[in-house]
């Protein structure tokens, strides 16, 4: 994620047409037209629109990617990199991970969104404009949603580090494991998978 980033506030107007103006965020997300090139979620009620992240920020994706690519082939799942909408179970709130690993059977909401509770694993980049909503806001709105696993890459931290987030109850992650980049990480089911983070060891993300 970057820090040029917008929040939509909601106030209240007089009417200007006979269709009734959005009242909520998740509202005015579906009022919205697509924007390419733009990532819009809704984060603890706010609206936050934003650029796509970076060349520093596509190459950590992408690199996850291609570590994960024999499973993806061995499994027949799917993995998409900063561009599906996957709507939280619960609040239907839409977000954008920057990383998705999904059955290719996984249930939808609507044509556009993939529904948190069918994922295997999401994760975050950690960019410097966005470290509390990265670090913070966003694993607790993944394990609400249901998410069994969330990978949060760090390269901002000092040093850089890669936790994965497992067990979901109550809105929380009940395991937490951290490693310095360059170590090798276990993934728990659904995954399943020894990542070696040392693929990441030499990435930097800018705001």
């Amino acid at each position: 994620m970057t820090s040029r980033r917008s929040h939509a506030k909601l106030r209240p107007s007089p009417e200007t047409s006979s269709q009734p103006l959005p009242g909520t965020a998740r509202e005015l997300f579906d009022a919205l037209p697509q924007l390419p090139g733009l990532r819009t979620e809704i984060i603890d009620g706010r609206l936050v629109v934003s650029p796509m992240g970076g060349p520093e920020h596509a190459r950590i994706a992408m690199r996850l990617y291609r570590a994960l690519l024999p499973l993806l082939e061995e499994k027949e799942w799917d993995g998409f990199s900063g561009n599906v909408d996957v709507r939280i179970d619960g609040p239907r709130d839409p977000v954008v991970p920057d990383f998705v690993l999904a059955p290719a059977d996984c249930p939808r909401w609507g044509a556009r969104e993939l529904l948190s509770s069918g994922l295997l694993m999401v994760a975050e980049i950690v960019s410097p404009g966005s470290t509390v909503d990265d670090r913070d806001r966003k694993p607790v709105i993944y394990a609400s949603g249901g998410v069994p696993v969330t990978l949060l890459i760090d390269p901002v931290a000092a040093p850089a580090t890669v936790t994965v987030l497992s067990d979901p109850k109550e809105g929380e992650y009940r395991t937490s494991t951290r490693v310095e980049t360059g170590s090798r990480l276990h993934l728990p089911e659904p995954v399943g998978f020894t990542l070696d983070t040392s693929i990441f060891a030499d990435t930097r993300t800018t705001p």
